[in-house]
């Protein structure tokens, strides 16, 4: 079923160059000089599965109607009315602004589902932004690079969300519980490691295209699988060499797909060769999936070639917590695409990693615990200083996204972080999904105060 999405704003926050990612071309200009959209544009979007129209919008800026800028804000207004979803999008580095506030308004009136946007946030430099933007009072703030096409992902989801009835997925026979979706899986790895025998064995046909010849596959392919009442979307993905090795352009095309795949599944599985395990290329592999914010799993693969030891496999996991502490407790599952075995522990291991990737942790038992752990181990003084930690919040989940307040942010060591990050991982029970602790600065009330006079 078609619908339309209207992009709105301020002046310079992005909308054109979301517009453009959405439409897969350069349809609007963009340039970083406030006010060069002016009519409303409209394109045929994509993101992931859904069709839609998109429209790009002049940024709403106050001024008198008479005016260029009062009329380009009418046209921003005609949209939002013809509109059946809105983007509400603002610069998360820059954080709301009074105007953001002042539309933020405009669009609670109107009435329409919106998603609110907070743009620009590569790396964490708008993360103080994106969570200030939560006064606007619609709802949670997505985070996302237009530019950088990162936040996807986490677009798709609130889209479906905000619009269900009009982004549902066609019913099946063996369905869901009801309000389900299927759980996207991307299933990556070094060429040649089984990824496409894997996955027709999972479906039970000879779906996709194998053999012993490397880089077979080039698209990334997306199968339905139905396994226990729940459903999945099953993408297979080309081989991913180290970049130094990687010259044709096909193959950067087939990489880059295969990258992209990542970004929009939930769950990501590492297939690793049980002859080879945990090259190199499989920790970066890895490192980019926990980078991304990904579920992950790993498959150790080809299992039937595997000489049966007692604790063979024990032994792959202790490798894994070795050359992947930042995943700590990644659930680790031996599998043969080619005999069938462990695929019933792979899938659990899928929905279980998809479960605690969307985990939210009870607000009071998080505070309890944030008391715990100061008292048995309290930060450490810093150039004579100590640091106070006030209070923490989770702020979103997939992945599970915490926020401390404290004074002098910059100031924390790293491996008190992390002591943070491995204590929240084990009380928790968090294991193997990227845990985000982001550090920030309470509010000094006294701030651009002037000094009394004595």
């Amino acid at each position: 079923m078609s619908f339309t999405v209207a992009i709105i704003g301020r002046p310079n926050v992005g909308k054109s160059t979301l517009f453009n990612r959405l439409v897969g071309r350069r349809l609007a200009l963009v340039d970083d000089r406030p006010g060069v959209t002016r009519d409303r544009r409209e394109g045929e979007a994509r993101l992931g599965d859904l069709r839609f129209t998109a429209i790009d919008t002049a940024g709403l800026d106050e001024a008198a109607p008479e005016s260029l800028p009062g009329r380009m804000r009418a046209q921003t207004e005609t949209a939002i009315s013809q509109a059946d979803a809105v983007f509400f999008m603002i610069d998360a580095r820059a954080g709301p602004t009074p105007v953001d506030r002042a539309f933020a308004a405009i669009v609670r009136k109107a009435g329409k589902p919106t998603v609110l946007i907070a743009n620009k946030m590569e790396g964490t430099a708008g993360e103080a932004g994106r969570l200030d933007s939560y006064a606007l009072g619609l709802g949670e703030p997505i985070p996302i690079s237009a530019e950088h096409n990162e936040g996807m992902a986490d677009l798709y989801d609130a889209l479906r969300a905000a619009l269900p009835e009009r982004t549902a997925l066609p019913a099946q026979v063996d369905a869901a519980p009801a309000g389900a979706h299927p759980i996207r899986v991307a299933i990556v790895g070094r060429p040649n490691v089984g990824k496409s025998t894997l996955i027709n064995r999972l479906i039970g046909e000879e779906r996709l295209l194998t053999g012993p010849e490397a880089g077979i596959t080039r698209d990334s392919i997306a199968v339905d699988l139905s396994w226990q009442n729940r459903q999945f979307l099953l993408y297979d993905t080309a081989g991913l060499r180290r970049r130094s090795r990687v010259a044709e352009k096909l193959e950067k095309l087939s990489v880059a797909d295969a990258l992209n795949a990542v970004r929009f599944a939930e769950v990501v599985v590492v297939l690793i060769d049980v002859e080879h395990p945990f090259e190199e290329q499989d920790q970066r592999i890895a490192d980019l999936v926990e980078e991304e914010g990904r579920a992950l799993v790993l498959a150790v693969s080809k299992w039937d070639l595997q000489e049966k030891k007692v604790g063979a496999i024990s032994k792959l996991r202790e490798q894994a917590e070795d050359k992947l502490r930042q995943l700590k407790g990644v659930p680790l599952v031996a599998v043969s695409g080619l005999t069938g075995e462990g695929l019933d522990r792979l899938m659990q291991a899928i929905v279980d990693a998809y479960a605690v990737w969307n985990r939210r942790v009870p607000t009071a038992a998080l505070n309890r615990w944030f008391e715990q752990v100061l008292s048995a181990h309290p930060p450490p003084a810093v150039s004579g200083r100590r640091l106070k930690l006030n209070y923490i919040t989770q702020a979103k989940s997939r992945p599970p996204s915490f926020v401390l307040f404290c004074t002098r942010a910059d100031a924390v060591p790293d491996a008190y972080k992390r002591y943070l990050v491995n204590s929240l991982r084990e009380t928790f029970d968090l294991p193997g999904t990227p845990i985000r602790l982001t550090l920030r600065e309470k509010d000094n009330p006294f701030k651009g105060r002037a000094k009394r006079k004595r």
